[in-house]
């Protein structure tokens, strides 16, 4: 093999998931995208694959490979800068194993993304949030197992397949500090603190479902039984009872959105401790972003919430200011209004 797959190999099998310990998930996606490219130089430049090495690449070839991303595949702003971060992740990764190929990581490196229009984000006011958690029926097993899933979810503003994947030892309750460790993207483990309210529902879901159970457990946190066989909840049972309670919540609460889903927590969690003044920096590691980029969308949310909120006040203003004042040719209230009389 030329130099070029070789390096590809190395990535894939050594460096992505031993140097930056990369999920299975991820590396798949980056694969994908390698070949990807590999098939567009084969099929749209006409090169065999056997002759494809790193000669016969450039900014230009890249910058091309993108365009057409766009143009015959339809790609989006956001999918075509992900595949030009692979391709980044890619070139310097081979420039570090050969500096003869630094200069073309660097060009493609200076490939600029493309800008994307900031989406608001999707979130429950207070009153939305409280008429949600008063949907499970703590009655039932399931209704107290819901209940704490929602709470430790906003409480911690993790991520839904952080919640899933959580193992009873991962909670430490029976400390000064109760906390959580969240294993997140990358493998990255950051630690949450958890609230009071939110140790009293652990404790009543600890003995409903796993009475007796060591705190030091490996066992799930959150589990559906198959042929008596305990394993973690899926994302699929997690989104059809939020679903379901967003539903009958919407009954009652005229601010409920008509879809819910459990991202939805996280974002509420975010934007709500943004809100109360909580910095934007912190709030990135609350959350486990590798960038405080990525948290800049809760300012930009908060920020239309506001502009929204002065546009309604000038709309009212202008209907005020359109309509006729009670002293409007009425020489006699002029005078008296102007305290001359």
């Amino acid at each position: 093999m030329s130099d070029f797959f070789n390096t590809i190999k190395g990535y894939l099998i050594e460096y992505l998931p031993k140097q930056r310990c990369f999920r299975e998930n991820t590396i798949r996606s980056y694969r994908q995208v390698l070949n990807l490219f590999v098939s567009y130089l084969r099929d749209q430049c006409e090169m065999q694959v056997k002759h494809i090495c790193f000669e016969s690449i450039n900014r230009e070839v890249v910058l091309n490979f993108l365009e057409w991303l766009e143009t015959e595949r339809q790609c989006g702003a956001n999918t075509r800068n992900q595949r030009l971060m692979v391709l980044r992740s890619f070139f310097n990764y081979a420039g570090q194993l050969d500096c003869a190929y630094t200069a073309l990581g660097i060009s493609i490196q200076n490939i600029p993304l493309k800008s994307i229009e900031m989406k608001t984000v999707e979130y429950l006011s207070e009153p939305a949030l409280e008429s949600l958690l008063k949907q499970p029926d703590i009655s039932k097993k399931l209704g107290v197992r819901n209940l704490f899933f929602m709470v430790l979810m906003y409480d911690t503003a993790a991520r839904c397949s952080e919640i899933i994947n959580l193992k009873i030892c991962d909670l430490r309750i029976n400390v000064l500090n109760p906390i959580a460790y969240l294993h997140g993207k990358g493998n990255k483990t950051r630690t949450v603190p958890l609230l009071k309210r939110t140790v009293q529902h652990y404790e009543r879901y600890m003995k409903i479902f796993h009475n007796g159970e060591a705190s030091a457990s490996e066992k799930p946190l959150f589990y559906t039984t198959n042929h008596g066989i305990q394993q973690h909840m899926s994302p699929d049972t997690a989104a059809l009872f939020l679903k379901n309670y967003g539903q009958s919540a919407s009954v009652t609460c005229a601010e409920m959105p008509k879809h819910i889903h459990p991202h939805m927590l996280r974002h509420t969690r975010a934007m709500h401790l943004y809100q109360q003044g909580m910095p934007m920096m912190l709030l990135s590691e609350y959350l486990g972003h590798a960038s405080i980029e990525a948290t800049k969308k809760y300012a930009y949310a908060d920020t239309e919430m506001k502009r929204k909120a002065l546009d309604k006040v000038n709309v009212a203003k202008t209907d005020a200011d359109s309509a006729t004042p009670i002293w409007f040719d009425d020489e006699d209230m002029i005078l008296k209004l102007s305290g001359l009389t």
